[in-house]
């Protein structure tokens, strides 16, 4: 599916449930969420409302126990195992609090390793990988380990990964906890510039601060979605929570 023809991510009806019977426990119940091209959306709710359990889904990390996921037209229930890999390598951008960096590869070799496991050229990957490290101001510390980085330069290379090679969904999850204020700003612009440039994207946050970037804020609570609003009318819905 090209840009501009429809909805980046679509979820249809999906309910994630956990155990059986009088034990069991939904953490999803029918949401229905589609995200175009060009748009931030953010998810927000208290702690045990869905928020990590809804990104896992629609970045086909876990099933959902009913409905769809729908990538650009690609039926994550019906794909097959090798397509979803694909899928993630070529389509979908992860960024996590955790940063999930590679301590024994270098900024460079853990931004280009996904490139690398889809067949890229070495030399392919690697100028890719520099464009990304470059856009988001670490071009001198491409020869750099993870360890020799502060957090905040961690966080960037997490992002250049998630986006290098133009991929089409970002799937954050409080990527901007472990941060301070000045370098959480600054990886939130590092987001938006992204989805500017064409990319669909969902942040799970908890900060008003952050979420004021999306153009929409979800709110989930018990699985459900109970609230939305645009951009336009963020501010007014955050101050009333």
């Amino acid at each position: 599916m090209s840009e501009g023809q429809g909805p980046v991510l679509q979820l249809i009806g999906v309910t994630q449930q956990y155990g059986e019977g009088e034990l069991a426990v939904s953490a999803l119940s029918g949401v229905d969420l589609s995200i175009a091209a060009g748009e931030l959306v953010a998810i927000m709710g208290a702690s045990g409302s869905g928020k990590s359990t809804l990104l896992s889904i629609a970045g086909g990390l876990q099933k959902p126990t009913t409905g769809e996921v729908v990538i650009e037209g690609t039926y994550l229930s019906t794909a097959s195992p090798r397509e979803l890999a694909a899928l993630r390598r070529r389509s979908l951008g992860f960024v996590f609090q955790d940063f999930n960096l590679i301590p024994t590869l270098t900024a460079l070799e853990n931004v280009t390793l996904p490139l690398e496991l889809d067949g890229f050229r070495a030399r392919v990957a690697r100028r890719a990988g520099r464009d990304a490290l470059s856009a988001v101001g670490l071009e001198a510390k491409t020869h750099v380990y993870p360890d020799d980085l502060s957090g905040g330069q961690q966080q960037r290379v997490a992002i250049a990964r998630a986006v290098v090679g133009g991929r089409r969904l970002i799937l954050a999850d409080e990527p901007t906890g472990a941060l301070d204020s000045a370098t959480g700003e600054s990886v939130m612009r590092m987001l938006r510039a992204r989805v500017d440039q064409g990319a669909a994207g969902i942040l799970v946050t908890h900060e008003a601060r952050h979420a004021a970037w999306a153009d929409r804020i979800v709110f989930l609570r018990d699985g459900r979605i109970v609230d939305q609003s645009r951009r336009e009318g963020a501010e007014s819905l955050l101050a009333a929570r």
